[in-house]
């Protein structure tokens, strides 16, 4: 519990004007004699105000940079507007023999509004094809399932799909996983061959479940 300034002065003259012995005194108003000797050392020493409650000071931070430091780290960015927080962190670790991490280099330039917009345009996929086909042999599509059997194996599916249609052009079921531009050519080239024959299904066909 914090005691005002008054209050503690009123204690100590009533420990001061009191006939009983100090500890009964104190017992009597439930203030341990530790603490009411350290009040009456501060008003022996400074009167009144020494009394004051003081704000206690912040703590240091264990791992927080060093002011002198951070100015260091702010000055080599502005110098190396090229280099990511990264790479900051390596030459300003390499030059100054000073660790610091990317993260910290990070949060110390996001401080500041030093952390640029990326330079490039991130794509992300669209639920459909913005030029969808109207008739087989438009598009094609290829696919490659991993298939694992249990007490054999694994086995490689690779499928060349139309579309449009979405008919099975070519398939091939392999053992290996290899898939280079020989293999490529040559699954090609079997659709290719296939298609010579005409796809059956010249509508389009959705999957069912079973």
């Amino acid at each position: 519990m914090r005691y005002p300034a008054a209050e503690k002065l009123e204690i100590i003259r009533l420990v001061e004007r009191s006939h009983q012995p100090a500890k009964q005194t104190l017992d009597t108003l439930c203030i341990p004699r530790t603490t009411f000797y350290r009040w009456y050392a501060q008003y022996r020493a400074g009167g009144e105000d020494a009394l004051q409650d003081k704000a206690p000071l912040p703590g240091r931070i264990w791992n927080r940079i060093p002011d002198d430091i951070r100015e260091q780290l702010i000055s080599l960015a502005l110098n190396r507007p090229d280099l990511s927080p990264r790479e900051l962190a390596v030459t300003f670790t390499k030059t100054q023999g000073y660790f610091v991490s990317e993260s910290s280099v990070y949060r110390l330039l996001k401080a500041y509004d030093l952390i640029t917009s990326p330079a490039f345009i991130v794509m992300k996929a669209a639920d459909e094809f913005q030029d969808k086909t109207t008739a087989i042999n438009q598009q094609w599509q290829t696919d490659f399932t991993n298939l694992k059997i249990i007490g054999w194996g694994r086995m490689y599916l690779f499928t060349i799909l139309d579309d449009y249609s979405r008919y099975v052009v070519a398939w091939k079921l392999c053992g290996h996983p290899v898939i280079n531009r020989r293999w490529n050519a040559y699954f090609i080239d079997m659709a290719v061959a296939r298609r010579s024959g005409g796809i059956p299904r010249v509508r389009r066909y959705t999957p069912k479940s079973l």
